[in-house]
């Protein structure tokens, strides 16, 4: 088995932190969720035979990538930076790519097809976000008042979370949904870092609409993996993308909860990127 590969990419005034590993020709590059980083992609390689070559990018402000370019992160921005890295990588720099997103990385996986469909062989999407606009991101991160709103909480966080306490009685918002919330705004550089990544990467949206009709135009494949027990993001949102393109996207529903990037799903996963 290769060593990992650890590399850092100079981009403007920022430094790109990302790793390949794997011995294959057909490149996957993979995009991490939220508070993770690339090497949590790692044990896919001793899965995969020798059919891939993985490369997976540190997003701004997550694991040792520093990005010094404001809170502004552009879908141009992902695309030089994965264009600079293949170009690295002689011998995958002409090939199609398969595109592999986690949770937040689907999200950028679903923005990096949006700008390159005809350069992309494949989507593998586990648990994505982005099929969905979350009300809370949208008013946070696209609006004037919500900025100044979000910007506030994350200094005095305390009416929020009873805010979402309250939103639990009610039914309104599921425990896990509170773990998760409160998990992220208890520690005063916890929220730091969530403003930081939330209104770095604001910009990019995936237009759905757009992305299915690139589908059927260049007849991409995509592949969808979602954990049953997932309280987070719901399969349904799956389902609901996949009508009009049923016959380029499938989705499944593994036993899983929402951490489906995980090596006992290994199997699952490798299945969907040669399948």
């Amino acid at each position: 088995m290769k060593e990992l590969e650890h590399r850092f990419l100079t981009y403007k005034k920022s430094r790109i932190s990302w790793y390949c590993f794997g011995s294959g020709v057909q490149p996957v590059i993979c995009f991490h969720g939220y508070g993770e980083k690339g090497s949590y992609f790692s044990f896919l390689e001793k899965y995969s035979g020798e059919k891939f070559c993985f490369i997976a990018v540190d997003l701004p402000f997550h694991g040792e990538t520093e990005w010094n370019e404001a809170l502004d992160f552009k879908w141009e921005d992902l695309r030089d930076i994965i264009s600079e890295i293949t170009k690295d990588k002689n011998q995958i720099s002409n090939t199609k790519l398969t595109l592999l997103g986690f949770s937040l990385g689907g999200r950028i996986a679903l923005s990096l097809y949006q700008a390159i469909p005809n350069k992309i062989d494949k989507v593998v999407l586990l648990a994505p976000d982005g099929l969905k606009v979350n009300f809370w991101y949208w008013f946070s991160t696209q609006t004037l008042t919500g900025n100044k709103i979000f910007y506030a909480t994350m200094k005095n966080p305390g009416w929020f979370f009873s805010f979402l306490k309250f939103m639990n009685k009610t039914g309104m918002v599921n425990a896990s949904v509170l773990k998760f919330v409160k998990y992220y705004i208890d520690n005063a550089e916890v929220r730091h870092e969530l403003y930081n990544r939330w209104i770095t990467l604001r910009r990019l949206r995936p237009d759905l609409a757009k992305i299915k009709s690139l589908i059927k135009i260049n007849k991409t494949p995509f592949r969808l993996i979602y954990g049953k027990h997932d309280r987070i993001i719901l399969s349904k949102r799956g389902e609901q993308f996949q009508k009009g393109i049923d016959n380029y996207c499938a989705v499944a529903v593994i036993e899983s909860g929402h951490q489906v990037l995980h090596e006992k799903h290994a199997a699952e996963i490798i299945d969907r990127l040669t399948s």
